[in-house]
């Protein structure tokens, strides 16, 4: 089984991200348990405006990014928290993603039925429910099954403070909340995959 990350820091590789250090709690328990797990840095490719599938313009990245989607039963969308809301590079991710709401496979069903979708969200200020709603409720409506409790988060309150590798407290229960995460995607991955969802009744 294969899971796909997108990473929607707001920062360029190399540069250390602290979206990936608690994401990385997940991806290694799902390696544990057989995985094969992609990730993906949205803001390293040229990802542009759009809501379609294919190449906007040359060098447009995102069928690429697509195709990995579409190879990975688990997706997670990983996003910083600015201002109480999910990064403008999430908000581009699901962007393109809206094409997918009229893509189907070969027995008539949306691409992305019977795959499962979680949520990671740092932040050194409140609004990681917020952003959790947003992205999980845009991942519903393109066809995704989104597990209980499957998303982790950690912020340090409202106001400056802190980014999560620099200290604060509760990273144990973010951690731990990212675990439970994980088991549950996959928990949910495998159940669908033995009795997969059928078409939409027309």
């Amino acid at each position: 089984m294969k899971a796909l990350v997108i990473n929607c820091t707001l920062k360029k590789s190399p540069e250390i991200s602290n979206t990936e250090a608690l994401f990385r709690t997940v991806t290694e328990e799902l390696e544990k348990e057989g995985v094969e797990v992609e990730v993906v840095r949205a803001v390293d490719l040229d990802i542009a405006p759009g809501v379609v599938s294919e190449a906007v313009h040359e060098g447009d990245d995102w069928p690429d990014v697509h195709a990995k989607i579409l190879e990975s039963r688990i997706l997670v969308i990983a996003t910083p928290t600015w201002l109480g809301q999910p990064s403008s590079v999430s908000k581009r991710v699901l962007e393109r993603m809206d094409a997918m709401l009229s893509e189907t496979d070969e027995e008539g069903r949306p691409v992305a039925y019977n795959r499962v979708a979680g949520v990671v969200v740092t932040g050194n200020e409140d609004g990681a429910h917020h952003v959790i709603s947003e992205i999980t409720g845009g991942l519903q409506d393109i066809g995704y099954t989104i597990p209980g409790q499957a998303w982790t988060y950690w912020n340090q309150g409202p106001g400056p403070g802190p980014s999560f590798l620099e200290g604060g407290s509760g990273h144990d229960w973010s951690r731990k909340t990212g675990r439970a995460m994980a088991a549950n995607l996959l928990g949910v991955a495998r159940a669908l995959e033995a009795r997969p969802l059928g078409p939409p009744p027309q």
